[in-house]
């Protein structure tokens, strides 16, 4: 088989993966794909920040079993895993997208090439040969991919890479804590709690707000908006 055809029978019976988050890998190890990496981004929903992205090839003798969704682990675990996952000979590349980007691509297209970045930083010697990408879009790169949905429940590797994505995020944001205090981004990392949209309405936007957002843009004073870019909620849209 031409490794530019994507394998996609290796994915028919996606929903009979059982608890076993390393098979996909190993199927498409043995079609000859010798460098398959999952890939995520940590970051969509944010009134605040940059869009993070992930990309992790796990060895293939690493115990993959402890590598699970970020969002269903304490901050601690993630900690913990992160400093694993560059413990245990995995090969880690991470990829961001700024405010400004944001506002100028939307949320969708920063978050995709956020991914692409995250997968040319991944093997500085040559690029994984084979994508397992969380979610429904296809990142924009040439090399084989495959699209899933609740990928992190089903790739070890894609869980990886949210757990890479998301503690490379939280740290940004708590360092951008320093900078500018009235957000509390230590503890919202720039999502829309009740607290930082009140501090939002009573200090104004930062820098790192993104301005096109609803929840944001009410408090642009020069209606960035209604401008050259087009308005945005959170997440995909």
């Amino acid at each position: 088989m031409s490794r530019d055809q994507y394998p996609s029978f290796l994915f028919a019976d996606q929903a009979l993966l059982g608890d076993d988050t390393f098979l996909l890998e190993r199927r498409l190890i043995r079609q000859g794909f010798s460098i398959v990496a999952g890939v995520d981004e940590a970051g969509r929903g944010p009134l605040a920040g940059p869009v993070v992205a992930g990309c992790v090839v796990l060895p293939a003798d690493c115990d993959y079993s402890r590598f699970q969704d970020s969002k269903k682990l304490t901050a601690r675990r993630r900690e913990k895993r992160f400093a694993e996952l560059h413990d245990c000979g995995a090969h880690i590349g991470v990829g961001q997208c700024s405010p400004r980007e944001i506002e100028e691509k939307n949320i969708l297209q920063a978050s995709l090439l956020a991914m692409k970045r995250a997968i040319e930083d991944c093997l500085p010697a040559g690029l994984p040969d084979f994508l397992l990408i969380d979610g429904t879009f296809p990142v924009p790169i040439t090399l084989p991919q495959q699209t899933l949905i609740k990928g992190e429940s089903k790739s070890a590797s894609i869980a990886a890479a949210s757990i890479i994505a998301k503690v490379t995020r939280d740290r940004l944001m708590a360092q951008a804590h320093a900078d500018f205090p009235h957000y509390n981004f230590m503890k919202n990392q720039g999502y829309p709690t009740r607290e930082h949209r009140e501090a939002i309405a009573d200090f104004g936007p930062c820098p790192l707000h993104r301005r096109t957002f609803k929840g944001v843009r009410e408090f642009v004073k020069d209606n960035i908006g209604k401008s050259s870019s087009p308005s945005q909620y959170t997440l995909w849209k």
